[in-house]
């Protein structure tokens, strides 16, 4: 059960290093109609109500974690557990850093929130589609998240490096997800190296996330509205902080690595 929202406190649900690790399995009717339940949950629980907070000017860090930790709840409602790995390591941060990780579904960009805010402050790199939806877009609005066109790499290279130093330097640290968009499968080919550039470039960490959220796949029509998977568990796993010194090809080779051992475990 959530504890009810206390403005100025953070939900503590995965502030419990070295991990979190939950055990549930589908009850119900969540085993037979998982989407319909999960959508009209999601619909009239966290989004509604981050969506009225936002509308109201009063979408802040705490309302953000509330309303992340409230959704993977509903995941755990349906039966998915949920694995975070290396939470001691967020713990021992002693700066801001560039978080960069594989992108599955949109189920991570609900969850990470939730699992690194109350460590430290955070926000996305996002596509500028994100901030300017209807109803949601308020939300990420608030964030003061880093936006990109996705029309002209080069453009989009120059927005992450200057606006993601003012971020870090002001300390808060940036998500990226260098495959750009949501892919079911991990493709290195396809991941680039702009969060090794960004972290050089603000001489902070950068912190590999392995995650498989497939439990929340894409839509034929709409990517954000697709089947959901009961009983499917969820991972994530922070990797040790890397500093970016000189060439950074072999770092961008073990974080690559690193992303697909996870993988290559998790589907086993």
């Amino acid at each position: 059960m959530l504890p009810p929202f206390q403005n100025g406190q953070f939900q503590q649900k995965f502030k419990t290093p070295p991990s979190y690790h939950s055990n549930v399995t589908p009850q119900g009717l969540y085993k037979y109609i998982p989407s319909t339940i999960f959508y009209l949950k999601l619909l009239l629980g966290p989004f509604r109500w981050l969506c009225l907070k936002a509308a109201q000017g009063k979408c802040d860090d705490y309302v953000w974690v509330h309303g992340s930790i409230w959704f993977a709840q509903q995941l755990e409602d349906l039966g998915c557990p949920i694995h975070i790995e290396g939470l001691d390591i967020l713990a021992e941060l002693k700066s801001p850093c560039v978080f960069v990780a594989n992108h599955m579904s949109t189920l991570e960009t609900f969850v990470l929130p939730g699992i690194i805010r109350p460590f430290r402050p955070v926000t996305f790199v996002v596509k500028r589609s994100l901030v300017d939806m209807p109803l949601f877009g308020p939300v990420m609005r608030s964030r003061d998240p880093i936006v990109l066109d996705r029309k002209n790499p080069r453009e989009d290279l120059t927005v992450v490096l200057t606006e993601g130093v003012k971020r870090l330097n002001a300390g808060i640290s940036v998500i990226i997800f260098p495959q750009s968009t949501r892919m079911a499968e991990f493709d290195p080919q396809k991941f680039n190296s702009i969060g090794e550039k960004l972290a050089k470039k603000a001489n902070v960490p950068l912190i590999p996330i392995a995650l498989k959220t497939d439990a929340w796949t894409a839509g034929k029509h709409i990517k954000e509205i697709g089947p959901i998977k009961a009983g499917l568990p969820i991972h994530f796993r922070f990797g040790a902080p890397k500093h970016v010194e000189g060439n950074s090809k072999d770092l961008h080779h073990a974080i690559c690595n690193f992303i697909l051992s996870a993988l290559a475990e998790w589907s086993n």
